[in-house]
């Protein structure tokens, strides 16, 4: 990490961290519901929707620490 980051640039880069991680665990649970045998469709729906919530949420803070660049 650079020293010149900014304290919030490093909490928002520890946010990302936190949301990847669930964004993972999310995708993961999903696969195993998937490939089981009694899969739940329900349960697999609203893992779904919740892994695009969190999807836009990191897409939100990426916006936030990439710098506008004018081409």
């Amino acid at each position: 990490m650079p020293l010149t980051q900014r304290p919030d640039e490093r909490e928002v880069r520890e946010k990302l961290a936190v949301l990847r991680a669930e964004h993972r665990e999310i995708d993961e649970r999903i696969v195993s519901l998937e490939t089981g045998q009694s899969s739940d469709q329900v349960t697999i729906k609203r893992l779904k929707k919740q892994k695009l919530l969190i999807k836009d949420q990191i897409t939100a803070l990426e916006d936030q620490i990439t710098p506008d660049i004018i081409a």
